[in-house]
Formats: structure tokens, sequence, C-alpha cells
């Protein structure tokens, strides 16, 4: 994605120069193959570091909560999405970005790439375009794009910005004919008791380190709930009540506001899918609510809304 790059370092250049932003938000190139990494800009000779390509699957929305100077920022659809939560939820103010919009395509995951390279240590990492080449000591491997993708990438309705002041590129064509939530439905097929060993065994190898909290651009609490000691919320050790308590929570403290962009999941040291919780909160705001987070700035989030006809039996 050389074209991406090249426009997005011509961006961030010339809103630095012209002082129409303070500070630009993108992506460089990680210290391992496979793993780009956030990077905030406030030189204009030191664009250069900026880059972009199919795996730049962390969110940038994390580096927006609370600050109060002028922001560049990149979007592509997920990113787009949180860009209008935290606007909404009034962590950021609109006037004060400027968001170049980035099209996407999807990004890769990094696991399955190493299991198909068997596991051997990737040293380098180069895409042509909707193809990828990974080589290491005494390999080289190439893949296409479409084949590698990330499970919520795969299940995108959102690929373009839904909000932008200027673009990268020309849109992308939307998916069309996917059921994202075809998984939550074969879960919810489930018996309570089957329910429950499901979720047991998804979470077991969790070893409480956070990551996914740390990654989710919904999570800026100025304590968050497992931190709390007065009252103590969850106890701090991996006993399994804990555990589940701290996954169900955190999906909850989600509900009516994840965009499922799977930053949570592609931090996670032990590769648990914990899009599972939130993807089935996000269905039962789309069934009950009509509602998908992050798509309109005069929208208020569906469990931030009282209506006198509401069909539940507890409102009176």
């Amino acid at each position: 994605m050389r074209e991406y790059t090249d426009r997005i370092r011509d961006i961030a250049k010339r809103l630095l120069e012209e002082g129409t932003v303070d500070v630009f938000i993108g992506y460089r190139q990680g210290t391992v193959p496979l793993m780009n990494e956030p990077v905030l800009v406030n030189d204009p000779g030191k664009v250069d570091v900026l880059y972009w390509d199919c795996n730049c699957g962390l969110n940038l929305c994390n580096y927006l909560t609370g600050r109060t100077d002028r922001i560049g920022i990149l979007a592509n659809g997920c990113n787009s999405r949180n860009i209008v939560t935290h606007i909404v939820e009034n962590q950021i103010k609109r006037e004060q970005l400027h968001i170049v919009g980035v099209p996407c395509t999807g990004m890769i995951d990094h696991r399955a790439v190493r299991r198909a390279a068997g596991e051997k240590e990737i040293l380098e990492f180069e895409q042509h375009g909707d193809s990828f080449t990974v080589k290491g000591k005494g390999f080289e491997k190439t893949f296409q794009v479409r084949d590698t993708l990330r499970d919520n990438c795969r299940r995108c309705l959102h690929r373009n910005p839904v909000i932008s002041d200027e673009m990268v590129a020309d849109e992308v064509d939307e998916q069309q004919g996917i059921d994202p939530y075809e998984d939550v439905k074969e879960i919810e097929e489930m018996g309570s008791d089957e329910k429950w060993a499901y979720f047991s065994r998804l979470i077991a190898p969790c070893t409480r380190c956070y990551a996914c909290r740390n990654a989710c651009p919904l999570c800026y609490c100025p304590t968050c709930f497992v931190d709390e000691s007065r009252p103590q919320w969850v106890g701090k050790s991996v006993d399994p009540v804990d555990t589940m308590t701290f996954h169900l929570l955190r999906a909850y403290h989600c509900a009516g506001r994840c965009t499922d962009c799977g930053a949570c999941e592609r931090v996670c040291p032990v590769d648990i899918p914990v899009r599972k919780f939130t993807s089935k909160l996000n269905k039962d705001a789309l069934d009950l609510f009509n509602w998908e987070a992050g798509l309109n700035l005069d929208v208020r989030p569906a469990l931030d809304v009282y209506k006198v006809d509401d069909y539940n039996d507890f409102v009176r």
C-alpha cells in the first residue's frame, strides 16, 4: 500500500506545516513484522515514520481521550466510528479534529499468518496490493490478504469512514450478503448450561493481564472497576469466578458502544476470542433498538435514550 503511505505522509506534512493541527496520529512499522504500532508526530520533518499496510489493527482513538490540542488522525471504518463515539460521549470535540479517512479492505490476522508459516520466525513482511510476502530463515511465502483477514474484518459492513475531513483515496465497495452475527446465532441456540460451559472454556486461558481492556478505545473510565478497592467489585486472582466477572462486566460496559474494531482480540497474548461477548451485545442492540454504534454524531446511543413508549414492561 505504498500509495496510501505516500499520501498519508503528504497530508500529515501539510497539516503540520500549515498549523492546522498540533499533532498527527497514525501508524508506523513495528519493531517486529506484522505488528504496526500507533505513533504521534508533531514535527513535519518526521512524517516519514508514518506507514500504512494491512497490519494497522490497533485503534487510534485510545490517544484522543481528554486531549485539548488540535489533532490530525487517520480513520478507517472502525476508527471513524469510535471517533464519533468519543465526540458523542464528550471525550473530544469535533472542532479539535482533522480526520483523514482511509478506505479499508481489512487487516490480516498475524496469528493465522504465523500458523500458515509453520510457526517459523517471520523476519520480513511486504505487501503488494492484494497480496503479501513473509520471509524468514530458509523460507518465503506469499498469501492473499483476503485469505488471512481477521474475523471482524471478514464480517465488517462499514469499511469506509463514516466521518472525515479529507480522504486518502476513493471509497471502496462495502461487503454485501454477509451475516456479521452468524456465530452469535449458533451460541444463542445452545441451552443455558451449554452456554455457560462454552464461555467458561473460552476464558479458561485468561491470565487477567487486562490487555483487552487497555487496547479498547471505549475503556476510559478514570478508575476501572477491576482496580476499585472500596468497594472491591472483583477479586485480583485468576479464579474462574473473578475472571468471568471481569469479562462479563467489561462487555456490558461496551454495550451499545462497541464498533467491533477487534483491538481486544489482536492484543490478547493467549488468543482468546473475547469478541464473542461484545458481538452478542452488538446483535442485541441492533435487534432491540435498531442501533449500531458510531454511525451518527446527531443521535444519542441506544442506552442513553428514554422513550415513554418503550415496549418493556418495567418502564412506567
